[in-house]
């Protein structure tokens, strides 16, 4: 949206299949206002956009990457970190909640929703935690 074309985006007769209001919803710094809103869910882990702020391990997130861009796993036995062109924008500050391996691969599972109707799944698979445009990926949907 910061692009020179991006002054041309509510305009014209464009019909966006992903609406930009949708953008607000992939800022990272939506865990930190969640986790803020809704400390100790269940259903969240801990997130602030200050560093430091959580004491043993956690990942660190550009607010507007995209597919493990620059994120940074940061475990007391070392980090492990992507590269890419975001941060700029600042970081959120996430505790770490370990993927599960399978055969040395480490899996993600993503879900499309489509009218309020389940859609369709995605399985994204890497050789390291980090999951990236590059990881595997498989789509399934649902009839």
């Amino acid at each position: 949206m910061r692009e020179a074309f991006g002054a041309n985006i509510l305009s014209g007769s464009c019909r966006w299949v992903e609406p930009p209001w949708k953008s607000l919803l992939s800022n990272k710094t939506i865990l930190a206002v969640l986790w803020e809103l809704y400390p100790g869910h269940p259903n969240l882990l801990p997130a602030y956009l200050e560093p430091g702020r959580i004491g043993g391990d956690h990942v660190r997130k550009p607010r507007l990457s995209r597919e493990g861009a620059n994120v940074s796993l940061r475990k007391m036995a070392g980090a492990m970190i992507s590269g890419g062109s975001y941060g700029e924008e600042g970081y959120v500050y996430q505790s770490l909640a370990s993927l599960p391996t399978f055969d040395g691969k480490f899996p993600v599972v993503g879900s499309w929703i489509v009218g309020g109707v389940a859609a369709g799944i995605g399985v994204r698979e890497d050789d390291t935690p980090i999951t990236r445009n590059t990881s595997r990926f498989i789509p399934h949907y649902f009839e």
